[in-house]
């Protein structure tokens, strides 16, 4: 019969400690276990990862088994010493029966009895091995409304749910979500015990919703700042004077200073996504808009400014 390297088995080292073998075990047996991964060889890496454990978890057959595995020769055949199976028949936990054997022939040679593996050892399993189900992490897209005020909404994820006796499957599930006021893009929302089912008794894990902003017609944003491009005349921009500005939170009324430029740069203190400790700002982008002369009497308008106010923009550029 052929030698069985456990420690590969688990993917751990010989000097791994009994925490590792346990961790490593843990980590496997959830992956394989047959009613959680449906791949055809799922129930045998089960059985050969529940073998290796059955040894390395146990401080007097791994000290056995790494003794007699030290000379052993792939291939040849193994003949234990007298009364070696006697040394650990007591140690376990009995056997079940013959049929559907639980532990390889190496293992039997090794430590004798045999084991039998059934939907009831899948059912044991379940119950003495408790994990906590994986954290689950989505992306969630939000208005900038949605941050600015905080809002509700409804989203609809496939979760795995525990339907009992061990069955897992995937169903879709609608999550009711509290949008915080002033969230920023790229921060998470955590929703306790609404990731992956456990296994066994072990808890839920917990759900992380990204937060992603849809692009709006007007705003642009850099976390808590909110951008806007204004348009003003040239008369107001000249004038200067009050102008009504829209904001995620209504429209304001805006004081421009005279003779504005555009590119110039005006504030509105909190009008970005605040929440309870930190405050946004909106700021407003002027951008001239010279109106087309199209009459007559328009363009003798513009004629007329050119002669009162002779100005060249381009003086600096020299030449």
């Amino acid at each position: 019969m052929d030698y069985k390297d456990y420690y590969k088995t688990l993917h751990i080292g010989k000097e791994a400690s009994q925490e590792e073998v346990k961790r490593a075990y843990r980590k496997l047996a959830r992956k394989f276990h047959p009613d959680v991964n449906k791949n055809a060889d799922a129930e045998t890496r089960f059985k050969e990862i529940n073998e290796a454990y059955e040894v390395l978890k146990d401080e007097e057959k791994r000290k056995a088994y790494d003794t007699f595995g030290s000379n052993w020769q792939a291939g040849q055949d193994f003949r234990p010493p007298p009364d070696w199976e006697n040394q650990f028949q007591g140690g376990r936990r009995g056997s079940r029966g013959a049929s559907s054997p639980h532990y390889s022939d190496f293992f039997e040679s090794l430590f004798g009895g045999r084991g039998h593996f059934s939907s009831e050892d899948l059912s044991s399993f379940e119950q003495e091995y408790h994990d906590r189900g994986h954290d689950l992490h989505a992306k969630v897209s939000i208005t900038l409304e949605d941050s600015y005020h905080g809002a509700k909404r409804t989203i609809t994820l496939n979760r795995t749910v525990n339907e009992g006796n061990g069955r897992l499957s995937v169903q879709p599930q609608s999550l009711h979500v509290t949008i915080p006021k002033g969230i920023i893009e790229g921060q998470q929302i955590r929703l306790e015990g609404q990731g992956d089912a456990g296994m066994g008794k072990g808890p839920r894990g917990n759900l992380f919703l990204e937060i992603v902003f849809e692009p709006h017609a007007l705003f642009t944003v850099s976390k808590r700042d909110i951008f806007l491009a204004l348009p003003v005349t040239p008369w107001e921009a000249a004038l200067g004077g009050t102008v009504s500005v829209p904001t995620l939170g209504g429209n304001v009324d805006l004081k421009l200073p005279a003779n504005s430029q555009t590119g110039q740069k005006l504030r509105l203190k909190g009008r970005g996504l605040s929440s309870k400790n930190q405050v946004g700002n909106q700021y407003v982008t002027l951008a001239i808009h010279t109106p087309e002369a199209r009459t007559d009497e328009q363009k003798e308008l513009y004629e007329k400014m050119a002669k009162l106010m002779p100005f060249n923009p381009r003086s600096g550029f020299g030449g």
